[in-house]
C-alpha cells in the first residue's frame, strides 16, 4: 500500500482543499502517516496569498526536500495557491519538486500520485481549467470531530487592488444550496456540532447563480433541514450584509452572535484606493445596526495599515473608531506590495519602518480595548463547547463561547467542572484575562447534544 504525509498551510478554505484530497487518496488505497519519515510522497498543500505565507512554504517545501535527500525513493508534490500564483518561478528554483499541482488540480490527486509512483508522470506540473468542489467528494476532516468549516463558495469577484485571490482562484463559483445541504448533513451525521460557512465572501454567494446574494436563502434551508446548534459567518463583505441577513440573525439563535466581517481600514480615502465599496460612515452605521439587532454580537475584522498613500490622520482615524466602536476581535497587519497586484505600482509607499510603528500602535491599543472587552463577561453564564484539554495544562480544560471563533480567537479555561470534547456546557465566568476567559461548569449545564 502507497503512502503520503500531507502538510496543509494557510486559510481555512486551503484547509478543506488538504480534507478532499485525504479523502480521495485514502478511497483510493493510500495510507496517511503521521510522520514524513514513514511516507512514500510527501505533499504540501501552500498558501501563497501574501509574502508571509510565501515564505513560510518555501520554508515547508525545503524541509520536507530534506527528508527526499535521506531517502531518494520518496517522492515530494507542491500543491495550492503558491503553484497557482508563481508556476514558471518555483519549478526553475525548487528542481527538488517532483510534481507542482495548482488550486484547482486537488480532484485529480489520486491519478496524479499513482502515475508519479510508477514513472508515469511525463509532466512537472498539473494546472487544469477551474474547479468547484462538491459534495459528491470524499472528504476527511482533519478539525476535532465536532467542528468543520464548509466552503460554500470559490473564487471572487471583488477587485481590491492589493488582493490577488482572483488572479489565483478565479472568479466567484458558487455551489448549488441542495449540494451544500448535503454535505452538511452529512457532517452532522459524523457527530459535528459546530459548521463555519466560509468564502473568500460570503455576501456574494449566489451572485453567479442568480444575479444577486441567495446567502439569506441558504440559511434558511439550512435551518430548516438540519438540526446542527452552532452556524457561524466568516469572511462576509461590509456592504453586501443585507437587512434581511440582520433580521435572520435577530431572530435565530442557532445562527451564533459572531461575524467576520474584514472592514481593512476606515478611511475614505484608504478605501477607495483599496476599491473597497464603502466607507466611514457605511461602517459606523453597520456596526451601529448589527448591535441593534443582535445586542450581543461579537465582531472580528481585519485592519491593514500602511497602505500606500495612508497619513497619520488616517491611522488616528481607524485609532478613535476602534475606541469608539470597541470591536471585538481585531486582527491587525501592515500592507505588503504583491507583485501583479494593482497597489504595487501606486505611489507614496510608506516605509517599512513606518508600516511597524503603526501596527504595533494600533495593536497594543486593541489589547487593551479586548481586555476592557472582556470584562462585561465576568459574572455571566455562557455556553460553551469544550474542545477537551487545556494546550496550557492538562489540569484544565478548554473550550470556546460563542463569542470565539476557532483558531482565530482566544478560549474559555475550564477550572471547575468535568466535560467531554465536543460537549456544549454552561461555564459562569469569574475571571477575564486579555484575550481569554476562565470560569467553570455550573450544576444546570447545557445538554451535549
Amino acid at each position: 500500500m502507497a503512502s503520503f504525509h500531507l502538510v496543509s498551510l494557510g486559510c481555512a478554505k486551503n484547509l478543506v482543499d488538504s480534507e478532499v484530497m485525504l479523502g480521495i487518496l485514502q478511497e483510493s488505497g493510500w495510507q496517511l502517516m503521521e510522520d514524513a519519515t514513514d511516507a512514500d510522497v510527501l505533499i504540501v498543500n501552500t498558501c501563497g496569498f501574501i509574502q508571509p505565507a510565501v515564505e513560510e512554504a518555501i520554508e515547508v517545501i525545503l524541509e520536507m526536500a530534506r527528508y527526499k535527500e535521506d531517502d531518494p525513493t520518496k517522492h515530494l508534490v507542491v500543491t495550492g495557491c503558491l503553484v497557482q500564483r508563481y508556476l514558471s518561478g518555483i519549478s526553475r528554483d525548487l528542481s527538488e519538486v517532483d510534481l507542482f499541482v495548482g488550486t484547482e488540480g486537488v480532484k485529480d490527486i489520486a491519478d496524479l500520485l499513482q502515475n508519479l509512483r510508477e514513472g508515469k508522470q511525463t509532466e512537472k506540473s498539473h494546472c487544469p481549467d477551474r474547479f468547484l468542489m462538491d459534495a459528491s467528494l470524499p472528504r476527511i476532516v482533519s478539525t476535532p470531530f465536532f467542528r468543520s468549516s464548509v466552503k460554500i463558495t470559490e473564487g471572487c469577484s471583488n477587485r481590491c487592488t492589493y488582493c490577488m485571490i482572483p488572479s489565483i482562484r478565479g472568479d466567484l463559483r458558487s455551489r448549488q444550496i441542495t449540494d451544500i445541504i448535503t454535505e452538511l448533513q452529512r457532517l452532522e451525521s459524523s457527530g459535528v456540532k459546530e459548521i463555519s460557512l466560509i468564502a473568500q465572501d460570503l455576501t456574494a454567494y449566489g451572485n453567479d447563480l442568480s444575479g444577486q446574494s441567495m446567502l439569506v436563502e441558504l440559511l434558511s434551508r439550512i435551518l430548516k433541514e438540519t438540526n446542527l446548534p452552532w452556524l457561524r459567518l466568516m469572511y462576509l463583505y461590509p456592504s453586501g450584509v443585507s437587512d434581511d441577513l440582520f433580521d435572520l440573525m435577530g431572530t435565530e439563535k442557532r445562527i451564533l452572535p459572531y461575524m467576520d466581517i474584514p472592514f481593512q481600514h476606515v478611511s475614505d480615502s484608504v478605501l477607495k484606493r483599496m476599491h473597497r465599496r464603502y466607507g466611514y460612515d457605511d461602517l459606523c452605521g453597520f456596526v451601529d445596526k448589527i448591535r441593534k439587532t443582535v445586542p450581543d454580537i461579537a465582531l472580528r475584522t481585519t485592519m491593514m495599515v500602511g497602505f500606500p498613500g495612508e497619513t497619520e490622520g488616517d491611522v488616528r482615524q481607524l485609532e478613535e473608531f476602534l475606541k469608539q466602536y470597541q470591536i471585538d476581535h481585531v486582527g491587525v497587519f501592515s500592507y505588503t506590495n504583491e507583485e501583479g497586484a494593482l497597489s504595487e505600482f501606486f505611489k507614496e509607499q510608506c516605509p517599512e519602518e513606518v508600516k511597524e510603528e503603526r501596527m504595533t500602535r494600533v495593536l497594543e491599543l486593541q489589547a487593551e480595548i479586548s481586555g476592557q472587552i472582556l470584562q462585561k463577561y465576568v459574572g455571566k453564564t455562557v455556553p460553551v463547547l469544550v474542545e477537551g484539554l487545556s494546550r496550557e495544562t492538562d489540569l484544565l480544560l478548554e473550550g470556546r463561547t460563542v463569542y470565539q471563533a476557532p483558531d482565530v480567537d482566544g478560549c474559555v479555561y475550564i477550572n471547575d467542572g468535568i466535560a467531554n470534547p465536543g460537549d456544549i456546557v454552561n461555564v459562569r465566568i469569574t475571571e477575564a484575562q486579555v484575550y481569554d476567559l476562565v470560569g467553570g461548569i455550573t450544576e444546570t449545564s447545557a445538554s451535549s447534544k
